[in-house]
């Protein structure tokens, strides 16, 4: 049901983001509520564009979220529920459940959120996939390891990013790390590591049909990256390219056989370097992390935040949704820890410079160019440049939970 006056929008944040998406929504003429955590009380919300903050120990126990939020509801008519971390997608879906909101349900929200369902949802659709077994059954686990040569990784099934992610070298090693896990084993998934080139689409779905997908590839795979120290660095792939247009079309593939109506995607690839093919990684219904949002929009003038929002609110009153017309820019970023607290880029002029970070103990910049050729030096010499002035680093979390 359509709402019939202001749309109220509640955002359940477990991390302190998604700033663009709650102005966008007071822009629009929402009631915007904000369900987040104690401990981000003080952090630098968009408070001018929050009608009401509630907060809460934990976001994570069903029960108690779930009879806050039904309290809520007695005097709000809630007509959306948006999840602005990956971690919220499924409290955001069984929310939505609960209380009859529209939006994507809990089902739907697996092929999002578990790396095992994905799989086997991508698998059953023809969509091509590392070599994958569930941690479940151990004959299956012997027979996939008999068949499929090492290296395997072993995946946590809800992590994000490259969290606890394990590199598997040979059977020993595999039944050793399930032993440690224990009963958490069947929360992890078994895939054969593909070394290649990862990439990424990050892309704005309406009425199923994806309306907006920028093609991006990583400097470095993120495994490597938090695993192995460096820097994180993405951008742009060369507009109308072979590879860019491949990683678009498959990029669809994946929206309409995952089932998501609207909303936006951030989706990863892998081209292999032993057969040159694309395999299909992972997905999530979410705008994309580590500011990859601000390159996006620095290339294209599109934000990805601000996108959701006009989705959400559009579907919310029966209206249409057009995409603004992007720039066809090439965008690249920069992103590491640093040593500093607050790290000083002003030493780094270049007109192309779209964005700096602001971030205790991090660095970021984000550039934009017409010439992709332009943005690879940049990025180059910006790497070598942060190595010596600012870079730092930490030992991986293996703790894939939050």
């Amino acid at each position: 049901m359509n709402a019939p006056g202001p749309v109220t929008v509640l955002c359940v944040a477990s991390f302190f983001k998604g700033e663009e998406f709650i102005r966008e929504c007071k822009r629009l003429g929402c009631r915007v509520l904000v369900l987040t955590l104690e401990t981000l009380r003080e952090e630098n919300w968009p408070r001018e564009a929050i009608d009401e903050v509630y907060y809460m120990p934990d976001l994570y126990q069903r029960d108690d979220v779930f009879h806050g939020v039904s309290y809520l509801a007695r005097s709000e008519d809630i007509a959306r529920i948006i999840p602005l971390d990956e971690y919220d997608l499924e409290m955001a879906s069984a929310l939505r459940e609960h209380l009859r909101v529209p939006g994507m349900g809990e089902t739907t929200v697996r092929y999002f959120r578990d790396k095992l369902a994905m799989r086997m949802r991508a698998e059953e659709a023809g969509i091509r996939v590392p070599e994958f077994a569930p941690v479940l059954n151990y004959e299956r686990l012997r027979d996939y390891m008999a068949r499929v040569p090492a290296p395997w990784v072993l995946k946590p099934r809800t992590a994000a990013s490259a969290m606890g992610i394990r590199k598997i070298h040979d059977s020993e090693q595999l039944w050793r790390a399930l032993d440690e896990l224990g009963d958490k084993q069947s929360f992890h998934v078994l895939e054969h590591f593909v070394p290649g080139k990862v990439f990424h689409v990050d892309s704005v779905v309406w009425k199923r049909e994806v309306v907006f997908a920028e093609a991006n590839g990583y400097f470095d795979p993120p495994f490597d990256v938090y695993h192995g120290g460096g820097l994180f660095s993405t951008r742009t792939l060369e507009r109308g390219s072979a590879e860019a247009e491949e990683l678009r079309a498959m990029n669809s593939v994946v929206a309409q056989t995952f089932g998501i109506v609207r909303g936006v995607l951030h989706t990863e690839f892998i081209r292999g370097h032993h057969d040159g093919k694309l395999y299909f990684l992972e997905t999530a219904a979410r705008v994309g992390g580590a500011n990859i949002v601000e390159m996006v929009e620095a290339a294209t003038g599109v934000n990805l935040w601000r996108e959701w929002a006009r989705v959400e609110v559009a579907d919310a009153r029966g209206q249409e949704y057009t995409v603004p017309d992007p720039r066809r820019g090439h965008g690249g970023l920069l992103v590491t820890l640093a040593r500093q607290e607050w790290p000083d880029t002003s030493a780094y002029t270049d007109p192309e410079i779209a964005w700096r970070m602001n971030k205790r103990h991090h660095v970021g910049l984000a550039v934009a160019s017409p010439d992709p050729v332009r943005v690879d030096e940049l990025l180059s010499s910006y790497m070598r440049r942060f190595r010596e002035d600012f870079y730092t680093s930490l030992p991986p979390s293996m703790d894939a939970t939050n």
